[in-house]
């Protein structure tokens, strides 16, 4: 069942038993679906989210993590409002496109690809523009891989009394957040990421209190998030529209895994520990990180060119017969690519990955 590992930030490599949960079929209509596994990851998503969960609720949404992003931005956003992005990376720029789509009176605060987000520079801003109601922010920016300082954000953010909102689409199941202790408002993630399930949804924790007063704002009737939670609600797990029930059910699996595992935690500390046998082993040949260690994030690893003469599609090409598959680079200023940790792999994975990199460029073994 695996040609190869997928080592990228999502879709990832999932387990034979995530896989296998899919392979029975559900009805959308029935309780042993809405009741039986709807309602419970809901549940467990919150759980997983916050030390309070009787102040935040779940909702799931189809399509990719940037339907969730678009759902959220389009309904916690009134035309009214003003938002505030911070963006240094391919995706806080595209909450600013979203922004524009839905003639959000929206600033973009942007950095440098290769530097954290930095708090000082939102508070100085906040301080400036009291009529901004939200700010948003991506956790873990998997253009480079940089984890924007999120705690020291929130702090600013909670501060100046805006609502936050956080995209945790790649760190959120693989990296420790406790919404309530930070008063993260709305958090975005997707099925395919930390947690290890399979595309098809993602979905978005909300502080119930924001999210009744969203009725009637979105400008999308397939991306309105509050509708979606109504339903939810009123319907015990029922979705609007076609739910994508074997996803759902794999997703359901995968969280029972996480839990199996040891919770978020075990799960953080083994993609640090992947992620560090990851960079010793590349760096043992000659290739350098595009990060400075204290922004890395442990969730996806960006690497420079080794020489002007690589050929990254003969390289993608040759692991790939070797059984991996990695991601080409995507910011402008410099030729990378990029390596992901996260998924149903392990320390000795990366191993036997930097062991055919050597093969593959003839360097020396680490």
């Amino acid at each position: 069942m695996r040609p190869y590992l997928l080592l990228t930030p999502g879709p990832l490599t999932t387990t034979d038993s995530v896989k296998e949960a899919m392979m029975s079929d559900w009805c959308t209509w029935d309780e042993d679906y809405n009741v039986g596994i709807v309602e419970q990851i809901r549940k467990q998503l919150v759980e997983l989210a916050t030390s309070r969960p009787d102040e935040y609720t779940a909702v799931l949404m189809q399509g990719s993590g940037t339907f969730c992003v678009e759902a959220t931005l389009g309904t916690a956003v009134r035309p009214s409002d003003k938002l505030l992005v911070a963006a240094n990376g391919a995706y806080g720029k595209r909450m600013g496109v979203i922004a524009d789509y839905y003639h959000i009176d929206c600033d973009v605060m942007r950095f440098e690809e290769t530097e954290a987000v930095d708090p000082a520079r939102i508070d100085t801003y906040l301080t400036a523009h009291g009529e901004v109601t939200h700010v948003s922010v991506v956790h873990c920016e998997t253009t480079t891989g940089v984890l924007n300082p999120l705690e020291e954000i929130a702090s600013v953010v909670k501060r100046h009394g805006k609502v936050l909102i956080v995209d945790a689409m790649s760190s959120f199941g693989g990296v420790p957040i406790d919404m309530a202790r930070l008063g993260i408002d709305f958090m975005i993630s997707s099925a395919n990421k930390c947690i290890q399930g399979v595309p098809g949804f993602g979905f978005v924790i909300a502080r119930r209190s924001l999210l009744e007063q969203c009725g009637g704002v979105a400008r999308s009737l397939s991306l309105d998030l509050y509708d979606q939670w109504r339903t939810m609600e009123d319907g015990h797990g029922k979705w609007r529209f076609t739910s994508p029930t074997h996803v759902v059910r794999a997703f359901m699996q995968a969280m029972a895994e996480l839990r199996a595992e040891g919770g978020i935690e075990a799960r953080h500390a083994r993609y640090r520990e992947n992620h560090d046998t990851l960079v010793e082993g590349m760096r043992s040949l000659g290739f350098r990180t595009l990060l400075p260690d204290e922004v890395q994030s442990p969730i996806i690893t960006s690497f420079y060119y080794p020489n002007a003469e690589f050929d990254f599609k003969d390289f993608y090409t040759k692991l790939k017969e070797r059984g991996f598959v990695i991601y080409p680079g995507k910011i402008s200023q410099a030729n990378t690519f990029r390596i992901g940790n996260i998924g149903d792999v392990f320390p000795e994975d990366f191993r036997r990955l930097t062991q055919a990199i050597k093969d593959i460029e003839g360097r020396k073994a680490f």
